[in-house]
């Protein structure tokens, strides 16, 4: 295959974005062969996909969703409109663990099917690459369901899926904490690693959960077991989830609202990729933003993620995440674009896999209707993919 008549190709390589103006591309055994200033003329064989001298990007990266749930909850929802906070709710019984009872009844069949349904959406925003997390089970038969039906929407092959096992999103009913963190660590774990369910561990990082030592003792069990250590951190207290991150070798620390100083420079310092999720501090109407100014000053490296889940953000669009992390947090267009791109990539560990337009890299490509980059963050609400490629293979079109 190749593409031909690009207006803008972005391959994010190097620093920025790796602008070519009136590119073509070569697609060769599902990887990207040749990237040129010149028009490619066809070989025998390969078909020629016009991009009508729009913008062409690499797939969006999503390094951090939940898209396997039982149940919505749009009664939460509308209390916390009505003023209540996301702890009141999750104090009064609602919340992580409402979605609990509600998954703990759905067969895996039907954790599947929905969870489908939701990435065929993603995918039709230009989504080719998908990290997806367990968590609403908290016991071992339903987290092994969880990640059982993510690892059938993987095999059905329409975008890549990265599993994470997240059995310390909270601490379930009736249960004593320390009493659940040795079933994690000497049950659902070693479980876990050995039907090869999940790549990622981990944890909900918050002082009325899982403190700084708990959440540091989860992801050291599951290092034992091969699974790399990943961090909500620091989203509703300062917990040190930042410092845990780095101190563990985390690939990423997620929400990161309220992080100490300490703990980004230790980011930075252990190479942690930080998860910004603007989606869901607007869905919370959140007044506290994450530090993306110190962010820079500390050298952070910042990728965007939707958070899809059903209380806290029901965003499946990464477009949409690149408008709210300019808008919402002033980050740059540039480093919006590289937040759901090649630093996203990063977040997964997979930055020498995908991310990026270049000779090698997997050839993940989003064939846009806009006529320039900055329409990606200024176009509101608009879904720009006009093609979405993976693998090498039309997998969405818009037409």
């Amino acid at each position: 295959m190749i593409l031909t008549n690009i207006g803008q190709l972005l391959t994010m390589t190097g620093d920025g974005l790796g602008l070519i103006e009136k590119a073509s591309v070569r697609i060769t055994d599902n990887r990207f062969a040749e990237v040129s200033d010149s028009v490619l003329t066809p070989q025998p064989g390969e078909t020629e996909l016009d991009c009508q001298g729009c913008v062409v990007l690499p797939g969006f990266i999503d390094p951090h969703t939940h898209p396997v749930f039982g149940g919505w909850r749009h009664k939460e929802f509308e209390m916390r409109l009505s003023g209540r906070s996301y702890k009141e709710i999750a104090q009064s019984g609602g919340g992580i663990l409402s979605s609990v009872r509600m998954t703990r009844q759905a067969s895996e069949d039907e954790l599947y099917e929905s969870g489908l349904d939701r990435v065929k959406e993603m995918l039709s925003w230009g989504t080719t690459t998908v990290e997806a997390k367990s968590g609403y089970g908290l016991d071992t038969d339903t987290e092994l369901k969880m990640l059982r039906a993510i690892q059938r929407i993987a095999e059905q092959d329409l975008v890549t899926v990265f599993p994470t096992f997240l059995g310390a999103h909270s601490i379930p009913e009736n249960t004593g904490k320390e009493h659940y963190i040795r079933i994690l660590e000497d049950e659902m774990i070693p479980k876990v690693a050995e039907q090869n369910l999940a790549r990622f561990c981990d944890v909900f990082c918050e002082n009325f959960l899982f403190n700084a030592d708990d959440s540091r003792r989860i992801l050291e069990a599951g290092k034992r077991y091969g699974l790399v250590p990943k961090v909500h951190a620091d989203e509703i207290e300062p917990s040190a989830g930042a410092e845990v991150a780095a101190r563990v070798g985390a690939v990423s620390a997620a929400h990161l609202l309220r992080p100490s100083d300490k703990g980004l420079q230790a980011m930075a310092e252990a190479g942690v990729i930080a998860e910004l999720l603007p989606g869901t501090c607007f869905f919370l109407k959140e007044d506290t933003k994450a530090p993306v100014q110190k962010m820079r000053e500390y050298g952070v490296t910042m990728a965007l993620a939707t958070d899809f889940n059903p209380g806290s953000s029901t965003l499946l669009c990464q477009p949409l995440t690149v408008v709210f992390g300019c808008l919402l947090y002033g980050m740059t267009i540039v480093e919006a674009l590289r937040g759901v791109t090649v630093n996203s990539a990063k977040a997964l560990g997979i930055e020498h896999q995908a991310g990026t337009i270049e000779p090698g890299r997997t050839a993940d490509v989003v064939i846009t209707d806009l006529p320039d980059y900055r329409h990606l963050a200024y176009r509101v609400g608009h879904n720009p993919c006009r093609t979405v490629i993976r693998h090498g293979k039309v997998v969405h079109s818009a037409s």
